[in-house]
């Protein structure tokens, strides 16, 4: 692409000096224009809807909501470089496909070999990454989830793992009930079981993931099939599969 070609960003870390040594980097490039200076997740989510900036600069760990969860909340999302002191979520920064993740303290031309990835991603040209393959051991290690952050309208709520009775499939969404209500939220549930601790959780239906310590009972149907009685009186289909992965378990305890 042409390096005049007008690039909006927004820089997105809660500590002043990471922002300001960002756009101190960014000064050569007359090209980007940085739009926000953001110094925690929601000012980012509120910033980037409003401003919808070409290019993110992201820290990964800030007050209220860390950096995945500031993706999770965005529609359309920009191209993304991670900017970060911690290696151990690199992983997962590339699986959402983050054009680059850069490690405090990083020098100038690592800067600008990201920057030149994610001016190839924006102007539609081909980018070489780098590869999850190619990061060092401790660089592999997942991001925890102990919540899931759900968006509606201007509001964002969190739901504590500990809080959810189950999660069912409706097409493109997932209802994640709580004793409380019901929250939507778009994601598979293939996508959301890959992240969940399965000592805790376990998909008993293509529909249905249960939180386990939830489960009373299981009672069989009037035409063989199965069904999970949950403590509040909920009942949930099981599949053939299902059963026999809740049969294992109630067996072992």
């Amino acid at each position: 692409m042409s390096p005049e070609r007008p690039i909006t960003a927004i820089i997105v870390d809660d500590e002043d000096l990471a922002r300001a040594v960002l756009k101190e980097h960014l000064a050569p490039h007359p090209e980007v224009t940085v739009v926000a200076e953001c110094a925690n997740g929601f000012e980012a989510v509120k910033a980037a809807a409003e401003l919808k900036p070409d290019l993110l600069f992201l820290d990964v760990q800030m007050p209220k909501l860390d950096g995945f969860e500031v993706l999770e909340l965005l529609d359309p999302r920009p191209t993304v470089v991670f900017v970060t002191a911690y290696d151990q979520h690199a992983l997962r920064a590339f699986e959402i496909h983050a054009v680059d993740y850069l490690l405090k303290p990083f020098p100038v031309d690592r800067f600008e070999e990201a920057l030149q990835r994610a001016k190839a991603r924006i102007g539609g040209g081909s980018t070489q990454e780098v590869q999850p393959a190619d990061l060092s051991a401790s660089a592999r290690g997942d991001w925890p989830l102990d919540r899931i952050v759900v968006r509606d309208g201007a509001k964002v709520t969190f739901i504590p793992l500990a809080k959810l009775d189950f999660i069912q499939a409706q097409d493109d969404y997932v209802l994640l009930k709580t004793p409380e209500k019901g929250h939507l939220k778009q994601q598979t549930l293939a996508n959301l079981e890959q992240r969940l601790d399965p000592r805790r959780f376990l998909r008993i239906h293509r529909s249905f993931i249960i939180q386990l310590d939830r489960l009373a009972k299981l009672e069989q149907g009037p035409t063989e099939s199965w069904v999970a009685v949950l403590q509040d009186g909920t009942r949930l289909p099981v599949s053939k599969s299902g059963y026999a992965r809740l049969k294992e378990i109630m067996d072992e305890r």
